[in-house]
């Protein structure tokens, strides 16, 4: 509120905001504006996704912090009028929002450069130790720092933050939940921002809109439990400023971990680099899949064909509703007995190695099939021979789709070309070079 009020001082804009921080009359003096049209820009908080919020005009929603608003949510937005401009605003896009933007659905564009003298947060995912735990807070006390512990329980996170001033009895500890008065929770972030205590154990209230500098170290108690989105947001909390931070992501030594949570701690830890958020959303998408595009639902029916296949699907049915779908290649059946592969020692990826058997299959001309072999022996050396015979039955692959066959198969000692229409010259002058060809009439 306070930046957009500074940027639209010079006009005749009225800015507002809404949220439940304001009292009853506030609140109700700012939707009379906005239903009347004298508020021209409202911020606020999902107090203005309520049904008593009308508006007179509505023209552009943006969402910042995407992640923290359900697709029904956003729906509801749009369901106000019925040509409303969307922008939405998130270092990892909810699964539905961003499989829409890979497949041409909604327009992306990325902001990939970090600020100046940001370093990478050193990440630790391992389970809970509370020696652990009170050595990584002290050393951001020895250092005049401030530390996040997030303890995503509010039965019990007063009780964690009385633990932990036992264990470091010099930190001034301070609890912050979305449970507390307004007052309160607004005082108890006010004082953490003053540095008038050290160490703020919170719940993922926290994840989004904190902007404090001197907080770089950030523990997670049960990060099992929690989102990959919501991980990688409560780890932006720290390494803010010029200062290296630090991230444990820490969970049960007794408890027996689902293989979704293995997956999303293991993706936390692999992606540690600034502006990793897109990789960790992707991840995501794998994971939870794309969701229903026309529905509220925001996970789901991706596992049923997996994720490349689902992704291709739905990029050719917008294609094919926009006109600009691209003709598509004829299948092409080629079996020579040669040994044509990828071996594991020459490209060790999987992932990478169906990639390039993709755009092999998919090469028309030797110029897409020259860029995949220059490719190849630019990432990983010079081919051997089953790479060569590879790029060879790629070249052959696509002379005879250029031809019109649609089989290329070796039996024996003969070589079946199908389909074949030749003229009665062409079949004189083919039995005359080669006797024992057979030539068949096509069958309608």
């Amino acid at each position: 509120l306070q930046t957009f009020s500074e940027r639209y001082a010079p006009f005749p804009i009225e800015v507002k905001a809404l949220s439940r921080f304001q009292t009853d009359a506030e609140a109700e003096a700012v939707r009379s504006g906005v239903a009347a049209g004298t508020v021209d820009v409202v911020i606020g908080t999902h107090r203005l996704l309520t049904g008593d919020v009308r508006f007179a005009n509505l023209g552009l929603v943006i969402v910042d912090e995407e992640q923290r608003f359900g697709v029904e949510h956003k729906e509801r937005l749009k369901h106000l009028r019925a040509n409303v401009d969307v922008l939405t605003m998130s270092a990892t896009p909810i699964p539905r929002t961003l499989e829409m933007s890979i497949t041409g659905i909604r327009d992306m564009s990325t902001i990939t450069t970090p600020p100046e003298e940001r370093h990478p947060v050193l990440t630790y995912v391992g389970p809970y130790d509370e020696k652990q735990v009170a050595a990584a807070v002290r050393r951001e006390l020895l250092r005049e720092g401030q530390v996040f512990v997030v303890h995503n329980r509010v039965a019990t996170i007063e009780k964690a933050a009385a633990r932990l001033r036992e264990t470091v009895p010099e930190a001034r500890v301070a609890v912050a939940h979305g449970q507390m008065n307004e007052h309160v929770l607004e005082q108890a972030v006010v004082d953490f921002w003053e540095r008038r205590s050290d160490v703020l154990v919170c719940t993922t209230i926290v994840e989004t809109g904190l902007d404090i500098a001197n907080a770089n170290t950030l523990v997670v108690d049960r990060a099992d439990l929690l989102g990959l989105s919501q991980l990688h947001q409560l780890r932006g909390r720290v390494g803010r400023g010029r200062e290296r931070a630090y991230a444990y992501f820490l969970y049960p030594r007794e408890q027996t971990m689902t293989d979704t949570a293995h997956q999303r701690l293991a993706t936390i830890a692999q992606h540690t680099e600034l502006g990793a958020g897109m990789q960790v959303a992707m991840k995501d998408l794998e994971i939870r899949g794309a969701g229903n595009l026309l529905g509220a639902e925001q996970s789901g029916q991706i596992a049923d064909v997996g994720f490349d296949l689902y992704v291709r699907m739905v990029g050719e049915a917008v294609a094919e509703f926009r006109g600009d779908a691209e003709d598509e290649l004829a299948d092409m059946r080629v079996e020579m007995p040669i040994d044509a592969h990828l071996p594991h020692d020459y490209v060790a990826s999987e992932r990478l190695r169906l990639e390039a058997y993709r755009r092999l299959s998919e090469a028309a001309d030797d110029a897409a099939i020259d860029a995949v072999a220059e490719e190849l022996r630019d990432r990983y050396g010079e081919p051997p021979e089953p790479v060569a015979n590879l790029l060879a039955v790629a070249r052959l692959r696509a002379l005879a789709r250029s031809r019109g066959l649609r089989e290329v198969v070796l039996a024996g000692q003969q070589v079946r070309l199908a389909p074949l229409s030749l003229p009665d010259s062409m079949r004189v002058r083919l039995s005359r070079l080669y006797p024992k060809s057979i030539v068949k009439a096509p069958i309608d």
